[in-house]
């Protein structure tokens, strides 16, 4: 069944690629852009998400307390103001918390390692200290931080455009017999 779906479906795979590719292409080209889209885009999200907490308080039958819903779409009426206004301040802001959780998540990770008596260990204790210094560094510099996320998620995209369209050429050359013996060399 998937086989048939991916074969009557490649032009979806390549697609998919393409978009994965150009994002990715954009994003790496013009990443200070990218970081100001997102974070519009996450004000935007924001907006929605107040206006359907405050929609949600004044339905009929609401078993939590309005005034909660309402204090809700306020906040993210506020954050929605704050990162369309400033998107770069908003990114800034978002790299000082992931810097913040970094450190955070680090710290407990090494710890953890500290009283673990596995072999694993050192690797949870690389993982923390990697961690502790990533967070470090986007809390020294948390503009070039969120342009670095901006580039990370660029490259991320263009490496799955690039495999979505090598599977959907691959789907679309390949007959769904041979990608059916492929999968299962030994049919039963």
């Amino acid at each position: 069944m998937a086989q048939a779906l991916l074969s009557r479906n490649w032009q979806y795979l390549a697609l998919r690629g393409v978009v994965g590719i150009v994002f990715g292409v954009v994003a790496m080209a013009a990443p200070l852009e990218t970081v100001l889209a997102l974070a519009l885009l996450w004000g935007l999200w924001a907006l929605v998400d107040g206006a359907g907490a405050i929609a949600q308080a004044f339905k009929a039958r609401q078993p939590a307390p309005r005034w909660t819903l309402v204090l809700t779409g306020l906040v993210s009426f506020t954050a929605a103001f704050l990162a369309i206004v400033r998107p770069g301040l908003t990114a800034v802001g978002l790299t000082w918390i992931l810097g913040i959780w970094l450190v955070a998540r680090g710290a407990l990770e090494v710890a953890l390692a500290a009283v673990d008596d596995r072999d694993s260990r050192w690797g949870l204790a690389a993982s923390g200290v990697i961690d502790i210094v990533l967070g470090v560094l986007f809390m020294a510099n948390p503009g070039r931080a969120a342009v670095s996320i901006a580039l990370v998620l660029g490259l991320t995209a263009l490496v799955w455009g690039i495999v979505l369209c090598g599977l959907a050429v691959w789907v679309r050359r390949t007959p769904a017999t041979h990608r059916a013996e492929a999968r299962d060399p030994m049919p039963t």
